[in-house]
């Protein structure tokens, strides 16, 4: 069995050509994907955060709208970037967000991608210190997150609240719990992986990854997913880890969707630098009839080791649409594989 879910991205234009055309749109489509795609049975709907771009940004409002309207779907990011976030305001947001959903949260988190301005990071008030980068600083948020979802009170309180306090040092509230199990890390090398297992953190891996051997990405990535569990081993941890990996799947049932996909031109790896000094691979796409498609996802190394799929959709065709791409791959593909 696998859980299945999807992630969107949140793309909006002003295009006639779009039908999600505004900030707006792309918000309360998200929403209604999200129903439509728990009533299909569907197990996640996940969210990723770009800032200073025509998508989706700023999350805990969306997640806590998505958990109000939902009642068993997991609602989660893949991924926020956390060299721009302030740790503490966090714990209060994701707190609010889980307890709306009824602890259905899974929170994705990572150092980020290339954003759409130069160290947008530092228009949010925030800077490496002591010589390190940004990635660093997105690990040290990180780790800060993590901690004070323990729960532990750190704050001096007032001798003369306006309200009364508990006894002993405060902790930030609304605090979730047991949130804390259902933080993941996307992650694009190795040993990023195994310090997520290190630390507790769920696996996310997306369709990229730094190109560490220069085999094909499905088998680069299904390495990392068992760096990262053979870390978690070696932490001894006293739960099962979770892993997802993303990739964008078409069965291609309908005429429709040959017009989309039938020829997408993406069916190899591809390789790109994502900075002047960092090589990456990028996973190939899936479109094809489900007879073809459930040999071709066989053979993709990664998807069989990780326990959770998200399907990368393509928003801005439309709910309806986006909806019977998800249902598709429930009813024709996942139980050929065994997923279902």
């Amino acid at each position: 069995m696998k859980k299945i879910g999807f992630l969107s991205f949140g793309h909006w234009t002003p295009s006639p050509q779009s039908g999600t055309r505004s900030a707006a749109d792309a918000l309360m489509q998200s929403i209604d994907l999200s129903v439509a795609a728990e009533e299909l049975g569907a197990d996640g709907a996940y969210f990723r955060v770009h800032h200073f771009a025509r998508q989706l940004a700023s999350p805990f409002p969306l997640l806590a709208a998505v958990g109000a309207r939902t009642s068993r779907i997991e609602i989660g990011t893949a991924v926020i970037d956390m060299r721009y976030e302030n740790p503490l305001y966090m714990i209060e947001d994701a707190g609010a967000a889980d307890l709306i959903a009824g602890g259905r949260l899974q929170l994705g988190i990572s150092r980020g991608s290339p954003e759409q301005v130069i160290d947008g990071w530092r228009y949010f008030g925030f800077q490496p210190q002591n010589g390190d980068d940004d990635a660093d600083m997105a690990r040290r948020h990180a780790e800060v997150f993590l901690d004070l979802l323990e729960g532990k009170g750190f704050a001096q309180p007032n001798p003369r609240p306006m309200f009364p306090n508990p006894p002993g040092l405060l902790r930030l509230e609304p605090l979730s719990e047991t949130l804390k199990e259902r933080i993941w890390w996307g992650s694009a090398t190795n040993a990023t992986a195994q310090w997520a297992a290190k630390l507790g953190m769920n696996l996310q891996s997306s369709t990229l990854k730094f190109d560490e051997t220069g085999k094909p990405f499905h088998i680069q990535q299904a390495e990392q997913i068992r760096a990262y569990r053979s870390a978690w081993k070696e932490a001894g941890h006293d739960r099962e880890p979770r892993v997802s990996v993303s990739r964008s799947i078409f069965a291609l049932v309908s005429d429709m969707d040959r017009a989309y996909f039938g020829r997408s031109g993406n069916e190899e790896d591809q390789i790109g630098m994502i900075d002047a000094n960092t090589r990456a691979i990028f996973g190939r796409s899936y479109a094809a009839e489900p007879d073809a498609l459930v040999k071709q996802l066989k053979e993709d190394e990664a998807i069989a080791e990780a326990d959770t799929l998200l399907l990368t959709v393509p928003n801005q065709l439309g709910v309806a649409y986006n909806a019977h791409v998800i249902e598709a791959i429930l009813k024709y593909v996942a139980p050929e594989l065994g997923w279902r």
